[in-house]
């Protein structure tokens, strides 16, 4: 697993970004969009395109809390660690990095591995999951950013 400091040196890891609220609003869309589009898979019964959604719906969820605090990531491993990094100052109230990794596993065993593993669905449990992370987003100070930026990046 990636940490913070591999993830700082990558090439589109951890990288410090302009906070933004337009561009996290953006991401909670396409949580909302993808959240759509899973409940018309889940009819269809696609394990592999149920897996990717709900790992994506999480993913761009988790994104709009990152690009409100200015943390640009486009490894998923490095996002998941400055997810832990934001559970241990307290950002979080529950494991949303442990919820992602699994996440992001089962989406890795049906889409690449084509292992069609089963995978629980539970809309309702999502639509939370997106309206948590706008709560986070937006309980988000000025000052509890600046203090998140200065102790990841400096």
């Amino acid at each position: 697993m990636a940490n913070l400091e591999w993830c700082k040196r990558q090439k589109d890891g951890l990288e410090m970004a302009e906070a933004s609220e337009n561009i996290s609003e953006d991401y909670l869309k396409n949580a909302e969009e993808s959240l759509r589009v899973l409940q018309k898979i889940v009819e269809n019964e696609s394990r592999i395109w149920a897996a990717t959604m709900k790992y994506y719906i999480e993913y761009f969820s988790v994104s709009a809390v990152l690009y409100r605090i200015g943390i640009r990531s486009k490894i998923h491993d490095c996002t998941i660690e400055a997810v832990e990094f934001l559970q241990d100052e307290g950002i979080f109230d529950e494991d949303v990095a442990g919820r992602l990794r699994k996440s992001k596993e089962l989406r890795i065993e049906n889409q690449y591995n084509l292992k069609n593993m089963p995978v629980e669905i539970d809309l309702r449990d999502l639509r939370n999951f997106i309206l948590q992370m706008k709560k986070t987003k937006d309980d988000l100070t000025d000052k509890k950013v600046n203090r998140i930026r200065s102790k990841l990046f400096n």
